[in-house]
């Protein structure tokens, strides 16, 4: 259904002056004419706008970009030159999202490294403006929650907050999402999340390169910058966990290790035993080395039967069960932007701050863990402010960019957790 065939058929749209309390338009261009911009032009930057431009087609309406900032200049009018718009429609520097947001943007991509992502959350719900941000969405406890804060303020102001988390909007997991909650494998008694796979790029620093520079170029390698990959990559399958329990976990004791990486400061592994309550274990393992055996999935257990997240065994399924039949498309990275603009189109925005939150949180949590030796409770990151890691804060943070007091941590390190023996 595209988006003019929702429009004469869907009763909840009566009319465009009754959306938004009162609004006269859904987007500042008009009914079918959406304005973006993006914040951090790399290459999950550069695929998000691709992907939003594809969901746009798929529902009749026309996009307009009005703003491209990245760290770099030249990251920007690369992407200026693939999306074939003025280059001075580009804005560079750790202070150019304050442009983007004074601009007339409906929505705003935001995808730069995560440590940036609370701030620029913040000043696009201030400025009004809907968003899609990639995960994760905080790399420290702070970070985490000012995600959470700022999108309940989102749900206040009626605006759209779509997250990076796609299996979400994925369709085999949907489908298995909805069989279990209708009791294919009764209730969850255990599962096992997994992000196995290889290294990823690093860069090297350039001679006389600045820390800022450097940290921003090199980000997937520094815990300050990524959160390290249990945060920056494995949230995805925390995610799905904490989706398919419908809750998320009360402690997390784990380890891990640095072995092989050249750059930055993050391990190699993590192994994390996750308690979610009433007797339910979650273990996470992710890794990032080469030539070791790679797995990426979710496997859960209930008290008859067990499935994979991605629907793999459903047929095992002592009764079938299968959605009813939903418009939708086979990339999820596109879908999520069509639910993203539906979702506005409707008036009934959607908001997933506080889940792409909690589950950045749950990675947190695990890596604090793995960092110290020490259990982690919930409480101690979201309730209890006496507690050591509640304020446990990264440096440099994004102020430190923007006032150019950027000092990098330490490298070919990593946390050393107990006390020599």
């Amino acid at each position: 259904m595209n988006r003019r065939e929702f429009i004469k058929t869907t009763s909840a749209v009566v009319s465009t002056a009754t959306l938004f309390g009162g609004h006269e338009k859904l987007f500042a261009a008009g009914m079918d004419n959406v304005k973006v911009a993006l914040v951090g032009c790399g290459g999950r930057g550069t695929g998000a706008l691709g992907n939003f431009h594809e969901a746009a087609r798929h529902l009749n309406m026309k996009v307009e970009i009005v703003a491209l900032a990245d760290f770099f200049m030249s990251q920007a009018t690369k992407v200026a030159e693939k999306f074939k718009v003025p280059k001075e429609l580009c804005l560079a520097g750790p202070t150019a999202y304050k442009k983007v947001m004074a601009t007339d943007a409906d929505i705003v991509l935001l995808v730069t490294p995560p440590n940036f992502r609370p701030v620029h959350f913040e000043a696009a719900i201030n400025a009004g403006k809907h968003v899609f941000m990639e995960k994760p969405v905080a790399v420290d406890p702070p970070g985490a929650r000012k995600i959470i804060d700022v999108g309940e303020l989102a749900n206040q102001k009626g605006l759209a907050v779509v997250a990076g988390t796609q299996r979400r909007h994925e369709n085999s997991y949907l489908e298995t999402h909805f069989a279990i909650n209708k009791g294919a494998i009764g209730p969850i008694r255990n599962a096992k999340v997994w992000w196995c796979g290889g290294a990823l790029w690093y860069r090297e620093r350039h001679p006389g390169e600045d820390d800022a520079s450097y940290l921003v170029r090199n980000w997937v390698n520094f815990t300050e910058m990524s959160g390290d990959h249990i945060v920056e990559q494995h949230v995805h399958n925390l995610d799905v966990a904490n989706w398919f329990l419908d809750r998320y976990p009360k402690t997390a004791l784990g380890f891990g290790d640095r072995v092989h990486r050249k750059t930055g400061n993050q391990y190699d592994f993590f192994s994390i035993d996750y308690d979610y309550g009433d007797g339910v274990n979650v273990h996470s393992m992710c890794r990032q080395i080469n030539g070791t055996y790679p797995r990426i999935s979710e496997f859960f257990t209930g008290t008859t039967g067990s499935t994979f997240g991605s629907g793999q065994g459903k047929e095992e399924f002592a009764t079938p069960y299968k959605m009813p039949p939903k418009p939708h498309v086979k990339n999820p990275y596109v879908q999520e932007h069509i639910n993203l603009l539906d979702s506005i189109a409707r008036g009934n925005p959607l908001n997933e701050a506080k889940n792409v939150g909690t589950s950045t949180m749950t990675g947190i949590m695990g890596r604090i863990s793995a960092y110290t030796g020490q259990m982690i409770r919930w409480s101690d990151l979201m309730e209890n402010t006496e507690s050591p890691f509640y304020n446990l804060a990264m440096s440099p943070s994004p102020m430190d960019f923007e006032k150019g007091t950027v000092k990098a941590p330490e490298e070919e390190t990593a946390a050393k957790p107990g006390k020599p023996s």
